[in-house]
């Protein structure tokens, strides 16, 4: 990217630099995608912006998408701004996380226009089997639902985790796939994401009309972090080092579990991918009814930040969310923070 600072202070074309389009729809093209244009690849300034962008060209008011719970909260401020109503389906703690196949199909109305799927998902680090994934694929295809696919997760895999794209899953869904460089590469301040729009779309033209319009009345994407792309995806892929037995996010994600495990009341499913854990707190030890304010109460205690878990849309204030990026050493401190003041915390009476 600093080699290319020079030729990086015009605008770009709207959707992108032609070396980075290019070097995505190979990046695909590897996976078994059907996938040759480039002009079904857009640039952004990270996929938040890509979020909003594709979601502002889909929705009228009333318009409704169906989004996990728990979800990445953007997916449901964004569908809110853009004048729809998010609904969220439930994932199931009880089958690893696993999207609740019949509750997702119950909460389809008339009004239903898209399905997003995380995968790796933030915040429980569930990665999706092809069964699950080909489940929602004939959902998509029976109601003509679009399918938003935020893949930003998908080289950071545990253990024996696989990750599966859903436009190779499902080439006969309409699919539209995020990714970037923030996670797999750590380049989250480069701002640099992409969308990848995939299968069939004889009824979409009208989509992709005002996709194009949005894009082009933001003239461009940060054009230095759009350089960095080609020789992300066709380097080294480092974070293999980092996830494999030795590497530091498993390593990590494996201190995190252990010290929660010490704790009384409080389980986790072992995330299979991504950067977080999402535990439990048993309700009938700790019967904590605004979970917001615990976690604002532990804040104060002890200096230790974590989010509660209906700030992802999970319906029950009984989780949080713990970032494993910290070092292991830091992890394991600051959840022993965490067991010693579940251990004489009395809940605020409202």
């Amino acid at each position: 990217m600093s080699r290319s600072l020079q030729a990086s202070q015009g605008y770009s074309d709207s959707q992108g630099i032609t070396s980075a389009r290019t070097s995505i729809v190979q990046h695909y093209q590897n996976q078994g995608i059907d996938i040759t244009d480039i002009d079904d690849v857009w640039l952004g300034n990270g996929v938040s912006e890509l979020i909003q962008l594709s979601l502002n060209a889909l929705l009228s008011d009333g318009d409704e998408v169906l989004i996990p719970a728990p979800d990445y909260p953007l997916w449901t401020a964004s569908t809110t701004l853009a004048g729809g109503t998010p609904v969220h389906y439930l994932c199931d703690e009880d089958n690893e996380w696993n999207p609740d196949i019949d509750d997702l199909r119950s909460k389809i109305t008339d009004r239903t226009k898209a399905i997003v799927v995380i995968n790796p998902n933030n915040p429980t680090g569930a990665v999706y089997s092809r069964e699950i994934l080909r489940q929602i694929a004939d959902i998509a295809v029976e109601r003509n639902l679009i399918v938003f696919a935020d893949e930003i997760y998908d080289k950071i895999l545990y253990d024996d985790a696989v990750h599966h794209t859903f436009a190779g899953i499902a080439p006969d869904v309409f699919t539209i796939t995020f990714n970037g460089l923030s996670k797999a590469y750590r380049l989250a301040g480069f701002r640099s994401g992409w969308m990848v729009m995939t299968g069939p779309r004889e009824h979409a033209a009208s989509y992709i009309e005002g996709v194009v319009m949005l894009t082009n009345m933001r003239l461009c994407a940060n054009v230095p972090g759009q350089h960095a792309i080609q020789t992300a995806l066709g380097g080294r892929q480092s974070i293999k080092d980092l996830i494999l037995p030795g590497g530091r996010l498993l390593e990590q994600r494996d201190a995190a579990i252990q010290a929660l495990d010490k704790i009384p009341g409080v389980t986790c499913v072992v995330p299979k991918g991504a950067l977080y854990v999402f535990p439990k707190l048993d309700p009938e030890m700790y019967p904590i009814a605004d979970d917001r304010r615990f976690v604002l109460d532990f804040l104060r205690a002890e200096r230790v930040l974590v989010v509660q878990g209906t700030g992802f849309n999970w319906p029950r204030p009984d989780h949080l969310r713990i970032v494993t990026l910290p070092w292991a050493k830091d992890l394991t401190e600051a959840i022993d923070r965490l067991g010693n003041f579940l251990s004489t915390y009395q809940p605020p009476k409202n």
